[in-house]
């Protein structure tokens, strides 16, 4: 039996099949090859089509499928990861009213602010778990402030990735997991939040029918299936954001577990039985993907907005043809602490452990006769990895205390001088992995089909790659001088 898994990215969608037997992936592919471009038409704006997302999540099926490595009539069930925050609105007719604000978009911070004022920050703290910031039910406010023709056409208001299974079922439904990353659910009433509903004045009919993360979401539809080659009839399994979803492709499913990934931005993510949360919401928390009213099972989550976004400025400033491999080994050349040179990599729009401060990407010490590319290179990576220890240090002031970290090796877990940079500055070992976003949903669609007997049996083949431990800490003054450096922007 054949599981197909979707992971709709920033940057790209990815699309892989996995054998359920096996747990093994035959083929995945990637479209577009270049990195998809995120629209700024203001600073600290970002959107992107969803109608372009949807054109691409085809086009990667369909590549995934001329490898003709497998029939694609065999896939069983459909799973979806898909980057998380974003504000997706269709009207009666399912038609997409304007540009999804994706998750890096900073327009409304100060709306979520003042929400988290007039509503009460306890009263949004114990009940949201976190503070509206800038989050999709501000996102949405803002809409209603400055677009109201928008507005009044709204019949549905979704996450990406309920946007991608209406397409590909013309069925609308979302999950708690996903309502609570848009700060819409109340976790001690456990249904929408009144709180959200009456201060914003939305409608409750925009949102939709809540299933669970592991439950039909919808089936195929014919016109959709013959034109991917598919079995009509299909079901969506599975949907889950990206965050979450890292965590499941790692089995990180129990308290006190913890996932990383450093992918276009940078997530520390723990399993936690509570529902606790951050005084001042730099970290925060959502419904896990196997929350239930029965088991709390609460993903906690640190966000940093600018990793592998920042990697990639870099790269295209550098206008080398050199791949992100290339520049790893470059980085090697420079020594530890990069002579100096330091780098805040803070320049995707309001981090929210930096309390939603837009501190920008900042460079200091530039010495003109003494730094080189592989000085800049390496102190991106060192910069990246002490924007981890100082976001670590937040969760561990909450309670969170990690033995060790699972992560997938991918993206910058690619660079052993990263891995071991992270390690060594958080001092906490990391198992890597051989795991993907769209592996991974495929086998979430495998467990929401009750293929597997259980979420422990769809992982029972995955085994670390590496563990990778520390080693004296040679970097701890470089820190402490980095961390001066940003509380001076603070």
């Amino acid at each position: 039996m054949l599981l197909l898994g979707i992971d709709l990215g920033t940057s790209s969608i990815k699309t892989s099949v996995v054998d359920a037997l096996t747990q093994k992936v035959i083929a995945s592919a990637q479209y577009p090859e270049e990195e998809s471009p995120i629209i700024a038409l203001h600073p600290g704006w970002a959107e992107q089509s969803p109608d372009l997302w949807w054109e691409q999540v085809q086009k990667a099926i369909e590549l995934c499928n001329n490898k003709g490595f497998y029939n694609p009539l065999d896939i069983a069930a459909i799973g979806i990861a898909y980057q998380m925050h974003g504000l997706v609105l269709v009207d009666k007719t399912q038609q997409v009213l304007r540009n999804s604000i994706i998750w890096c978009d900073s327009r409304a911070v100060e709306i979520g602010d003042h929400a988290f004022e007039a509503v009460g920050k306890e009263k949004c703290l114990e009940r949201l778990l976190n503070s509206p910031g800038n989050f999709t039910a501000s996102k949405l406010a803002w809409v209603k402030q400055n677009e109201p023709a928008i507005y009044d056409h709204i019949a549905k208001v979704m996450l990406p990735g309920d946007f991608i299974s209406m397409k590909l079922t013309g069925e609308i439904n979302t999950s708690i997991s996903a309502l609570s990353e848009g700060v819409f659910f109340d976790f001690l009433d456990n249904r929408l939040s009144d709180d959200v509903m009456e201060y914003f004045g939305f409608d409750r009919s925009f949102f939709p029918e809540i299933q669970p993360v592991f439950s039909s979401h919808g089936k195929l539809s014919s016109h959709v299936a013959q034109k991917l080659k598919l079995k009509t009839g299909t079901p969506v399994t599975y949907k889950a954001g990206d965050q979450p979803n890292n965590a499941l492709s790692l089995n990180v499913l129990n308290p006190g577990e913890i996932a990383a990934t450093a992918g276009t931005s940078g997530v520390i993510y723990g399993v936690s039985d509570e529902l606790a949360y951050d005084k001042q919401s730099r970290i925060n928390t959502f419904a896990h993907v196997n929350y239930s009213e029965v088991e709390k099972r609460l993903g906690v989550l640190l966000c940093i907005n600018g990793v592998g976004s920042m990697y990639r400025w870099l790269k295209s400033v550098f206008g080398t043809s050199e791949n992100y491999l290339q520049l790893n080994r470059k980085a090697v050349e420079a020594p530890p602490g990069s002579d100096g040179l330091l780098v805040l990599p803070f320049g995707n729009g309001a981090e929210r452990m930096l309390n939603n401060k837009m501190v920008g990407a900042q460079f200091y010490n530039i010495d003109l006769n003494k730094h080189s590319q592989a000085h800049l290179i390496r102190a991106v990576q060192e910069g990246i990895a002490f924007a981890f220890r100082y976001g670590l240090d937040i969760m561990r002031e909450n309670g969170i205390n990690p033995t060790v970290i699972r992560a997938g090796q991918n993206n910058l877990f690619l660079s052993e001088l990263f891995t071991q940079t992270f390690v060594n500055t958080t001092g906490i070992p990391v198992e890597l992995y051989k795991n993907d976003g769209s592996a991974g949903a495929a086998l979430g669609a495998g467990i929401g089909a009750q293929v597997f007997s259980s979420a422990k049996q769809a992982f029972e083949h995955m085994h670390p790659l590496q563990l990778v431990e520390p080693s004296p800490n040679k970097l701890e003054p470089v820190y402490q001088e980095w961390k001066t450096l940003l509380k001076k922007q603070l």
